[in-house]
């Protein structure tokens, strides 16, 4: 059936593959080979070799802050930001009275641009008149006045909350997964006397394997393109607190002229972004059947 269709099947395709090569491989060809040049607006490349390279990993503090900064999140947004989502799917399944409404509300920050996230962000935690500064002043520091965002001390986890507990893209991957799981299993295991924690547990969980990974694949990367946020609010402060390789791209491009090598800076990004979505489907075993 398939050998017979494989002109239709060809023909389809086609298109898709063209608009890859033309948006996608050419880009990819032009980053890499530009990373090895010295490139600014108004010069033509030339050719300098691993001098790119070499400078970002001996010679570049901003970069190496920047790296550490994406690393610490991917590893957030992959373990703890799934954890939470899962959780919540688990306990939405439940179909609780509460159950419709919860899974609207949590999903609001996701419906919501990123610009706007940062405002409300940048509204709340206000040194002046933000409302958690407020709340403090409120139960009896009346001098309380802290800048949340620029400060070093409490930057980087500022803007980290102002994404992590959100995984309501999570919650409805997982909620679905767990709609399609035969309702049979669970009345096996209530007559054999499973509590509903050990359903969640026994049965639930380990049936989960393959969009969970999924959940990590997409909530890890996701951190590999995050911008906006960090734009609205720290710009990548104080100093490279909250700086992260989109951020530091984008900086070295298009304010400091240098396109060379922030095309150097984008390899490395895309090369570990290859790494961790490899690892990930070696861990999780993604594609495979479920034990």
């Amino acid at each position: 059936m398939v050998r017979k269709n494989r002109g239709y099947i060809t023909l389809f395709l086609l298109p898709t593959v063209a608009l890859f090569i033309i948006v996608y491989a050419v880009s990819l060809v032009i980053l890499f080979s530009t990373s090895f040049t010295e490139w600014s607006a108004g010069r033509s490349p030339v050719f300098i070799g691993l001098a790119n390279y070499i400078k970002l990993f001996t010679d570049d503090a901003d970069f190496r802050q920047s790296a550490l900064n994406t690393g610490i999140w991917v590893v957030l947004q992959s373990t703890v930001h799934v954890a939470i989502g899962t959780l919540f799917a688990v306990i939405l399944s439940m179909k609780e009275f509460y159950w419709k409404f919860a899974r609207t509300v949590y999903m609001f920050p996701n419906i919501i641009s990123g610009a706007a996230v940062g405002m409300l962000f940048l509204c709340m935690l206000n040194p002046e008149f933000g409302a958690v500064n407020s709340i403090v002043r409120l139960f009896g520091n009346a001098d309380y006045s802290q800048n949340w965002f620029m400060d070093y001390a409490t930057a980087f986890l500022s803007v980290t909350m102002t994404w992590l507990p959100y995984a309501a893209v999570v919650t409805i991957l997982i909620l679905a997964e767990i709609a399609a799981i035969p309702e049979s299993l669970f009345e096996s295991a209530r007559i054999d006397g499973a509590s509903n924690f050990k359903i969640n547990l026994y049965i639930i969980i380990p049936m989960l394997r393959n969009i969970i990974g999924t959940c990590v694949i997409l909530s890890g990367t996701s951190m590999l393109q995050k911008m906006d946020i960090i734009l609205m609010t720290t710009g990548g402060g104080p100093g490279n607190q909250t700086m992260n390789l989109p951020i530091y791209i984008y900086k070295t491009a298009l304010m400091d002229n240098n396109f060379g090598y922030s095309n150097s800076v984008g390899v490395f990004l895309i090369g570990f972004g290859l790494i961790f979505v490899l690892l990930c489907r070696n861990l999780f075993r993604i594609g495979s059947s479920q034990n």
